[in-house]
Protein backbone atom coordinates (compact mmCIF):
# COMPACT_ATOMS: atom_id res chain seq x y z
CA UNK A 1 0.00 0.00 0.00
CA UNK A 2 1.12 3.50 -1.02
CA UNK A 3 0.85 6.39 1.46
CA UNK A 4 1.28 9.00 -1.25
CA UNK A 5 -2.07 9.88 -2.18
CA UNK A 6 -3.24 9.88 1.36
CA UNK A 7 -1.91 13.43 1.46
CA UNK A 8 -2.04 16.15 -1.08
CA UNK A 9 1.73 16.28 -2.04
CA UNK A 10 1.17 20.12 -2.66
CA UNK A 11 0.67 20.50 1.03
CA UNK A 12 4.13 19.73 1.96
CA UNK A 13 5.98 22.09 3.92
CA UNK A 14 6.36 25.48 1.54
CA UNK A 15 10.52 25.32 2.29
CA UNK A 16 10.62 22.23 1.05
CA UNK A 17 12.93 23.77 -1.44
CA UNK A 18 14.67 26.49 0.51
CA UNK A 19 18.98 25.99 0.94
CA UNK A 20 19.99 24.34 4.31
CA UNK A 21 20.77 26.76 6.82
CA UNK A 22 24.18 26.57 9.11
CA UNK A 23 24.07 26.42 12.52
CA UNK A 24 27.05 28.24 13.24
CA UNK A 25 28.20 29.48 16.23
CA UNK A 26 31.97 30.58 14.94
CA UNK A 27 33.07 34.02 15.56
CA UNK A 28 31.26 34.25 18.42
CA UNK A 29 32.24 34.10 22.45
CA UNK A 30 30.96 31.11 23.54
CA UNK A 31 28.42 31.62 26.12
CA UNK A 32 26.95 28.35 26.06
CA UNK A 33 24.44 26.62 23.90
CA UNK A 34 20.63 27.63 24.92
CA UNK A 35 19.64 24.34 26.05
CA UNK A 36 23.19 24.64 28.36
CA UNK A 37 21.93 28.19 29.69
CA UNK A 38 18.53 26.57 30.37
CA UNK A 39 20.40 23.88 32.65
CA UNK A 40 22.84 25.90 34.23
CA UNK A 41 21.12 27.85 37.81
CA UNK A 42 20.44 31.60 37.38
CA UNK A 43 23.00 33.93 39.48
CA UNK A 44 21.71 36.22 42.07
CA UNK A 45 23.40 39.01 39.76
CA UNK A 46 21.76 38.27 36.78
CA UNK A 47 19.09 40.62 37.25
CA UNK A 48 18.53 41.56 33.43
CA UNK A 49 15.35 39.78 32.94
CA UNK A 50 16.15 38.64 29.29
CA UNK A 51 18.35 36.52 30.80
CA UNK A 52 16.18 34.98 33.18
CA UNK A 53 14.16 31.66 33.18
CA UNK A 54 10.73 33.11 32.58
CA UNK A 55 11.68 35.43 29.25
CA UNK A 56 13.61 31.40 28.13
CA UNK A 57 9.78 30.36 28.09
CA UNK A 58 9.10 32.84 25.30
CA UNK A 59 11.77 31.51 23.24
CA UNK A 60 10.95 28.29 24.02
CA UNK A 61 7.67 28.39 22.95
CA UNK A 62 8.68 29.97 19.41
CA UNK A 63 10.60 26.98 19.02
CA UNK A 64 7.39 24.60 19.49
CA UNK A 65 5.41 27.40 17.06
CA UNK A 66 8.22 26.81 14.41
CA UNK A 67 8.45 23.46 14.14
CA UNK A 68 4.69 22.66 14.87
CA UNK A 69 4.15 25.56 11.38
CA UNK A 70 6.92 23.78 9.54
CA UNK A 71 5.74 19.61 10.04
CA UNK A 72 2.23 20.06 10.44
CA UNK A 73 1.45 19.04 6.93
CA UNK A 74 4.12 16.92 6.48
CA UNK A 75 1.90 13.85 6.06
CA UNK A 76 2.75 10.04 7.33
CA UNK A 77 6.76 10.25 8.33
CA UNK A 78 8.88 7.64 9.67
CA UNK A 79 11.96 8.83 12.09
CA UNK A 80 15.22 7.45 11.59
CA UNK A 81 18.37 7.47 14.46
CA UNK A 82 22.01 6.05 14.41
CA UNK A 83 25.34 7.28 14.97
CA UNK A 84 26.51 10.19 13.28
CA UNK A 85 30.07 8.36 13.27
CA UNK A 86 28.85 6.37 10.67
CA UNK A 87 31.29 6.47 7.49
CA UNK A 88 29.79 6.12 4.10
CA UNK A 89 31.53 2.60 3.70
CA UNK A 90 30.10 1.11 6.58
CA UNK A 91 27.04 -1.32 5.80
CA UNK A 92 25.18 0.41 8.23
CA UNK A 93 25.01 3.26 5.92
CA UNK A 94 24.13 1.52 3.02
CA UNK A 95 21.39 -0.25 4.56
CA UNK A 96 19.79 2.94 6.02
CA UNK A 97 19.99 4.53 2.97
CA UNK A 98 18.14 1.81 1.22
CA UNK A 99 15.47 1.57 4.06
CA UNK A 100 14.98 5.58 4.22
CA UNK A 101 14.18 4.86 0.14
CA UNK A 102 11.90 1.96 0.09
CA UNK A 103 9.73 4.29 3.34
CA UNK A 104 10.25 7.09 0.84
CA UNK A 105 8.53 5.23 -2.69
CA UNK A 106 5.88 4.18 0.05
CA UNK A 107 4.85 7.88 0.21
CA UNK A 108 6.50 8.32 4.11
CA UNK A 109 8.57 11.07 4.90
CA UNK A 110 12.18 10.55 6.21
CA UNK A 111 12.70 12.71 9.55
CA UNK A 112 16.25 12.55 11.05
CA UNK A 113 18.64 14.78 13.20
CA UNK A 114 19.80 16.28 9.55
CA UNK A 115 23.65 15.59 11.14
CA UNK A 116 26.09 13.30 9.51
CA UNK A 117 26.46 9.09 9.51
CA UNK A 118 23.10 7.46 9.70
CA UNK A 119 21.43 11.02 9.80
CA UNK A 120 22.49 11.79 6.24
CA UNK A 121 22.14 8.07 4.96
CA UNK A 122 18.27 8.21 5.83
CA UNK A 123 18.03 11.94 4.73
CA UNK A 124 20.33 10.18 1.00
CA UNK A 125 17.50 7.62 0.85
CA UNK A 126 14.34 9.52 1.41
CA UNK A 127 15.69 11.82 -1.90
CA UNK A 128 16.00 9.29 -4.00
CA UNK A 129 12.61 7.72 -2.87
CA UNK A 130 11.28 10.47 -3.94
CA UNK A 131 10.15 11.54 -0.62
CA UNK A 132 10.24 14.82 1.65
CA UNK A 133 13.77 14.68 3.65
CA UNK A 134 13.25 16.75 7.00
CA UNK A 135 16.41 17.38 9.08
CA UNK A 136 15.55 18.84 12.68
CA UNK A 137 19.01 20.28 13.55
CA UNK A 138 20.22 21.44 17.32
CA UNK A 139 22.18 24.18 18.17
CA UNK A 140 25.70 22.86 19.75
CA UNK A 141 28.70 24.17 21.37
CA UNK A 142 30.64 23.82 18.33
CA UNK A 143 30.02 24.77 14.44
CA UNK A 144 27.15 21.81 13.50
CA UNK A 145 25.47 22.26 9.97
CA UNK A 146 22.72 19.93 8.04
CA UNK A 147 23.80 17.94 5.64
CA UNK A 148 23.11 18.37 1.85
CA UNK A 149 20.42 16.35 1.45
CA UNK A 150 17.82 17.74 4.10
CA UNK A 151 15.00 19.11 1.68
CA UNK A 152 12.77 20.98 5.07
CA UNK A 153 14.94 21.76 7.48
CA UNK A 154 14.21 22.86 11.35
CA UNK A 155 16.41 24.41 13.77
CA UNK A 156 16.15 23.92 17.52
CA UNK A 157 18.03 25.71 19.89
CA UNK A 158 16.47 23.04 22.70
CA UNK A 159 17.04 19.24 22.80
CA UNK A 160 13.31 18.94 24.61
CA UNK A 161 11.37 20.62 21.71
CA UNK A 162 13.58 18.79 19.04
CA UNK A 163 12.74 15.73 20.64
CA UNK A 164 8.80 16.57 20.61
CA UNK A 165 9.29 16.78 16.83
CA UNK A 166 11.08 13.36 16.31
CA UNK A 167 7.70 11.72 17.60
CA UNK A 168 4.99 13.68 16.83
CA UNK A 169 5.13 14.03 13.40
CA UNK A 170 6.32 10.49 12.78
CA UNK A 171 4.15 6.96 13.23
CA UNK A 172 7.27 5.35 14.20
CA UNK A 173 11.03 4.76 15.07
CA UNK A 174 13.80 2.50 13.07
CA UNK A 175 16.80 2.75 15.18
CA UNK A 176 20.27 2.35 13.62
CA UNK A 177 23.64 1.34 15.73
CA UNK A 178 24.35 4.38 17.59
CA UNK A 179 25.16 6.13 20.64
CA UNK A 180 23.77 7.70 23.86
CA UNK A 181 21.78 10.08 21.67
CA UNK A 182 20.44 6.98 19.77
CA UNK A 183 19.87 5.13 23.29
CA UNK A 184 17.75 8.26 25.04
CA UNK A 185 15.52 8.34 21.78
CA UNK A 186 14.75 4.48 21.61
CA UNK A 187 13.81 4.48 25.90
CA UNK A 188 12.02 7.48 25.44
CA UNK A 189 9.85 6.03 22.95
CA UNK A 190 9.27 2.96 24.54
CA UNK A 191 8.41 4.45 27.98
CA UNK A 192 6.15 6.77 25.96
CA UNK A 193 4.39 3.63 24.70
CA UNK A 194 4.65 1.66 28.04
CA UNK A 195 2.56 4.37 29.65
CA UNK A 196 0.15 5.32 26.85
CA UNK A 197 1.79 8.11 25.54
CA UNK A 198 1.37 7.28 21.74
CA UNK A 199 0.09 4.64 20.41
CA UNK A 200 0.31 2.01 17.04
CA UNK A 201 4.24 2.98 17.04
CA UNK A 202 6.55 0.35 15.66
CA UNK A 203 10.31 0.98 17.28
CA UNK A 204 12.29 -1.53 15.36
CA UNK A 205 16.29 -1.80 15.80
CA UNK A 206 18.22 -2.06 13.07
CA UNK A 207 21.18 -4.80 13.43
CA UNK A 208 20.57 -7.75 15.38
CA UNK A 209 24.72 -7.78 16.08
CA UNK A 210 24.30 -4.88 17.35
CA UNK A 211 21.60 -4.42 19.39
CA UNK A 212 21.90 -8.53 20.96
CA UNK A 213 23.90 -7.71 23.83
CA UNK A 214 21.17 -4.61 24.59
CA UNK A 215 18.52 -7.04 24.59
CA UNK A 216 19.94 -9.45 26.17
CA UNK A 217 21.01 -7.21 28.80
CA UNK A 218 17.34 -6.21 28.94
CA UNK A 219 15.69 -9.60 29.00
CA UNK A 220 18.57 -11.48 31.50
CA UNK A 221 19.13 -8.54 33.83
CA UNK A 222 16.42 -6.03 33.52
CA UNK A 223 13.80 -8.45 33.20
CA UNK A 224 14.60 -11.09 35.37
CA UNK A 225 15.01 -8.49 38.30
CA UNK A 226 11.43 -7.52 37.63
CA UNK A 227 12.62 -3.76 36.29
CA UNK A 228 10.43 -4.26 33.09
CA UNK A 229 8.01 -7.23 31.88
CA UNK A 230 8.28 -9.72 29.30
CA UNK A 231 5.30 -7.40 27.40
CA UNK A 232 7.62 -4.29 27.71
CA UNK A 233 10.54 -6.61 25.45
CA UNK A 234 7.92 -7.14 22.88
CA UNK A 235 7.66 -3.51 22.09
CA UNK A 236 11.06 -4.06 20.39
CA UNK A 237 11.69 -5.57 16.56
CA UNK A 238 14.86 -6.29 15.50
CA UNK A 239 15.56 -6.71 11.79
CA UNK A 240 18.16 -6.49 9.00
CA UNK A 241 15.99 -6.48 6.14
CA UNK A 242 15.00 -3.13 5.04
CA UNK A 243 12.23 -4.91 3.12
CA UNK A 244 11.03 -6.32 6.50
CA UNK A 245 11.09 -2.67 7.78
CA UNK A 246 8.85 -1.91 5.30
CA UNK A 247 6.83 -4.01 5.49
CA UNK A 248 6.06 -3.88 9.31
CA UNK A 249 5.43 -0.28 8.98
CA UNK A 250 3.90 0.23 6.09
CA UNK A 251 1.50 -2.63 8.10
CA UNK A 252 1.30 -0.47 11.24
CA UNK A 253 0.39 2.41 9.26
CA UNK A 254 -2.24 0.71 7.68
CA UNK A 255 -3.74 -1.12 10.25
CA UNK A 256 -4.24 0.99 12.87
CA UNK A 257 -4.95 -1.85 15.72
CA UNK A 258 -1.63 -3.00 14.16
CA UNK A 259 0.31 -3.14 17.90
CA UNK A 260 -2.43 -2.93 19.93
CA UNK A 261 -1.96 -5.90 21.75
CA UNK A 262 1.32 -5.57 22.17
CA UNK A 263 1.45 -2.06 23.65
CA UNK A 264 -1.62 -2.36 25.63
CA UNK A 265 0.14 -5.94 27.42
CA UNK A 266 3.07 -3.60 27.93
CA UNK A 267 0.73 -1.12 29.31
CA UNK A 268 -1.24 -3.36 31.34
CA UNK A 269 1.67 -4.17 33.50
CA UNK A 270 2.63 -0.86 33.92
CA UNK A 271 -0.90 -0.02 35.44
CA UNK A 272 -1.03 -2.79 37.82
CA UNK A 273 2.21 -1.25 39.42
CA UNK A 274 1.35 1.91 39.76
CA UNK A 275 -2.13 0.29 41.43
CA UNK A 276 -4.30 1.75 38.59
CA UNK A 277 -6.06 -1.15 38.51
Amino acid sequence: MSFKNRFNRHDEPTNHAQPNPVIGRAGRPHSGTRDEDLLTPPLPEEVNFTHTDPWRVLRIQSEFVEGFDRLATLGPAITIFGSARTKLDNPMYQAAVETARLLAEEGLAIITGGGPGIMEAGNKGARLGGGVSVGLGIELPFEQGLNSYVDVPVNFRYFFARKTMFVKYAQGFVIFPGGFGTMDELFEAVTLIQTGKVRNFPVILFGADYWRGLVDWLRNTMMNDGKISAADLELLVVSDSPVEVRDLIVAAISNGSWADAKEEAARAVTRQVFQFE
